[in-house]
């Protein structure tokens, strides 16, 4: 079967269900898109990973890797391979040595690994015909996939960027540093968007 090759085009987060993430992937040289929903913990370590910030400790995928890397252990690819009933399968595809090994993980978790080594993230035809949501060429949804490139972005769902919006560059950089000391790196993104947009 024919792996379609994507790539994460956008991380979201709802700030009235706070345990309520999404990641957005997107087809390379294409117009569907395909929403996960994912748990808080996996979100903050793909927003870590994807704006190359460095937290005090490593986080668990951090672990992950440097044991990988120590075990002389590469990770090729990640393949989202199954969907049932509303829930993403995937497996990391690695090699040593002497072998290549497929291992299966929860879909989050591989995609935080992904980010972290590079690797190109796949999927087949029919779980983009079941779960793909098609966009025009100006980002806008057309339908579900029956069946925005571009840089990555970091939204909040109710307002978040209009409340940075209303705020000063101090009060700004004061709520940077207590949601970087919260490790809360999804909302530090964000500020830091809106910093820079007034730059």
């Amino acid at each position: 079967m024919k792996k379609i090759e994507l790539e994460i085009v956008a991380l979201s987060h709802s700030i009235t269900q706070t345990h309520s993430y999404a990641v957005v992937l997107g087809e390379i040289n294409g117009l569907r898109r395909l929403p996960i929903v994912i748990g808080g913990f996996e979100a903050q370590a793909i927003a870590v990973a994807l704006e190359r910030m460095n937290p005090s400790r490593p986080l668990t995928h951090d672990l992950m890797k440097n044991f990988m890397i120590a075990a002389n252990v590469d990770l090729h690819e990640i393949i989202i391979n199954d969907l049932q009933e509303g829930i993403f399968f995937a497996k990391l595809v690695c090699s040593s040595a002497n072998d290549t090994i497929e291992i299966d993980s929860r879909t989050s978790d591989a995609l935080a690994m992904a980010v972290r080594f590079g690797c190109p993230i796949y999927t087949y035809e029919d779980i983009l015909v079941q779960a793909g949501v098609m966009m025009d060429d100006d980002n806008k949804k057309l339908e579900p996939s029956s069946t925005f490139k571009g840089k990555t972005s970091v939204t909040t769902e109710t307002g978040g960027t209009d409340n940075l919006k209303g705020m000063s560059i101090k009060e700004l950089n004061e709520l940077l540093n207590v949601v970087l000391e919260q490790e809360d790196y999804i909302k530090a993104i964000s500020i830091r968007d809106e910093l820079k947009r007034r730059d």
